[in-house]
């Protein structure tokens, strides 16, 4: 037992199921209903939403990248799908047209950013602006809803898959592939080596290009899969769908990757969990959104922080200064004598 408690991995698992029972206690104490049946329900379907955004954010986080563009990307994504469903074209083509957009935008980033060079951050508000700007036109930015009742979209948030809400097992087997892929795989592992050292992954004969290109990829794909599961809550397509996953989905990389120590699978999972639990609250409470904005955009901050390594490696000095500075037992016994 002693062994367990100084393990760093139980103790992290520890401080996030601290930190969330109180946040639970805390908007349980203000609002009878946070953990009534129903809300836990619609918590974890919202989550569903924010989890999967950030699982392809992942991906580039590990290799040291940002991608601002999915919001505007699964923008369009949302309009793709909603065009696809208004023409007939029916839920399974509606659904790969917009991931396919999505696997498409990313790739365009990739592109951009590994091969030929291009800011990460540039490059990516370029193409998730020409994404906004692409999806007003298949309507002139009016909403899609046409089909929609009769298309079976909106199963997609009303079905039950093996006793889950169809949005959280959608969410669950999207991220134990991920784990999969990102933890349990060579491909997986190369990620993490294009992160942490490129010119020595590049020695050690991994492509550091092409991971740069695929974590783009699957983050564009998996923001459109996420838009798809927003569109099936909403029963509408529209040009601003995106626009709420920016904050959410770094907040929930980043204070996942700060609990457990670096971002992986399991981390974004545990982040998304926590982000959505409190914006649920606020939600409940009817905390104007500006308000909820402003304490996510802090908690990113924070989590960012301190994910920093810079940051850590200071706080370590501090430490081992503090630790030569004080007496030990044996020189105070000195000093008296």
């Amino acid at each position: 037992m002693k062994t367990l408690a100084k393990n760093p991995i139980f103790l992290r698992i520890l401080a996030f199921v601290v930190l969330l029972a109180v946040v639970a206690a805390v908007f349980q104490s203000l609002t009878p209903a946070y953990l009534s049946g129903n809300n836990i329900h619609a918590l974890l379907r919202h989550m569903a939403v924010q989890g999967l955004a950030a699982l392809g954010l992942t991906f580039v986080i590990v290799v040291r990248q940002f991608d601002l563009s999915f919001p505007g990307v699964a923008s369009l994504g949302a309009m793709t799908l909603g065009w696809l469903i208004a023409s007939k074209f029916g839920v399974g083509l509606g659904i790969g047209g917009a991931v396919a957009v999505g696997l498409f935008c990313g790739l365009v980033n990739g592109i951009a950013v590994a091969y030929l060079r291009l800011p990460d951050i540039v490059a990516t508000i370029a193409t998730g602006g020409v994404a906004v700007g692409l999806s007003y036109f298949y309507s002139n930015g009016a909403s899609i809803s046409k089909n929609f009742f009769m298309s079976g979209i909106l199963d997609l948030n009303d079905a039950k898959y093996f006793g889950l809400d169809a949005p959280v097992a959608i969410l669950a087997l999207t991220a134990a592939i991920a784990a999969l892929v990102l933890h349990g795989s060579r491909f997986g592992r190369a990620f993490y080596a294009t992160g942490e050292n490129r010119v020595s992954a590049v020695y050690s004969g991994i492509r550091v290009k092409a991971y740069v290109l695929a974590a783009f990829a699957i983050c564009g794909a998996l923001s459109c899969l996420a838009i798809t599961l927003l569109v099936a809550s909403s029963g509408a397509a529209n040009v601003t769908a995106g626009s709420q996953l920016l904050m959410p989905a770094y907040a929930a990389v980043y204070l996942g990757a700060a609990l457990f120590g670096a971002a992986s699978v399991p981390a974004t999972i545990a982040g998304t969990l926590l982000m959505s639990a409190m914006l649920n609250g606020f939600t409940l409470m009817a905390v104007p959104y500006f308000y909820s904005d402003a304490i996510v955009s802090t908690v990113l901050i924070v989590a960012i922080a301190a994910f920093d390594p810079k940051l850590s490696a200071a706080l370590k000095r501090v430490r081992t200064s503090r630790s030569r500075k004080a007496p030990t037992s044996t020189s105070l016994l000195e000093v008296r004598s």
